[in-house]
């Protein structure tokens, strides 16, 4: 199983500006890779069409061999809820439903909630937050709201988990702590993780940077020994 990026271009306005250029990638089974580059490099419009949250102007993306441009759009949702999860910058926890209430989100889009519950219980724990079940986002610290994001994205067991910036408002110690959950779930459970990130270090534990300059890929090789380098 993979996600394969073939010929992918991406324009926006008119007239039409490019953002992407000619892009052709695979992501295997339980990779983890890092999106680098500049601002405004793409990074987050790559991001966002891997994992189906917009699509290009051309090109074709497959993910376990299925066509993601020929899918309607009930089977995209369906598809989406059960195999892929989100990380971004900012949590988008609901702020009206507890800690618990917001990681079943997902689970409750797919009528789970009565099996997942204990899963979510056992995430709680695993991440240092058993006693912050009830709380509301508000009544939590910024890491301890991304951490509970990342168990959001994390209740289906999803094959794939795309990360944008998910240390960006974070401080180091917090940021090393979001980075170490997203590694153990590459690792432990052989999840596929995408991840986008400015940050040198974070992006040296993949074990593969795509670097982007001007919406192409360049030399990802070349540019993954200088960044594990300068992260040293």
């Amino acid at each position: 199983m993979s996600i394969k990026v073939q010929h992918l271009n991406k324009q926006i306005g008119i007239p039409p500006v490019s953002i992407l250029t000619d892009i052709n990638l695979t992501i295997n089974d339980g990779d983890f890779i890092s999106i680098s580059g500049r601002s405004g490099s793409g990074k987050s419009t790559l991001l966002y069409i891997l994992s189906t949250l917009d699509l290009p102007s051309s090109g074709n993306l497959l993910i376990d061999n299925k066509h993601i441009g020929s899918m309607s759009v009930e089977d995209l949702h369906r598809f989406r809820n059960l195999n892929l999860g989100f990380v971004f910058q900012f949590h988008y926890l609901l702020p009206e439903l507890s800690a618990l209430e917001n990681v079943l989100m997902p689970a409750r889009k797919t009528g789970l909630i009565a099996e997942k519950t204990p899963e979510a219980i056992e995430l709680f724990d695993l991440f240092g937050l058993s006693d912050k079940l009830h709380k509301l986002p508000g009544q939590l610290s910024g890491g301890e709201q991304q951490r509970v994001a990342i168990a959001r994205a994390l209740i289906m067991k999803p094959r794939y988990i795309f990360a944008d910036e998910p240390t960006g408002n974070l401080d180091s110690l917090n940021g090393n702590i979001v980075m170490k959950i997203l590694q153990n779930a590459n690792k432990e459970w052989k999840t596929t993780l995408v991840l986008v990130t400015h940050e040198p270090e974070y992006a040296s534990l993949a074990s593969k940077i795509i670097y982007l300059k001007d919406g192409c890929i360049s030399t990802p090789t070349n540019r993954l020994k200088k960044v594990q380098k300068r992260a040293k």
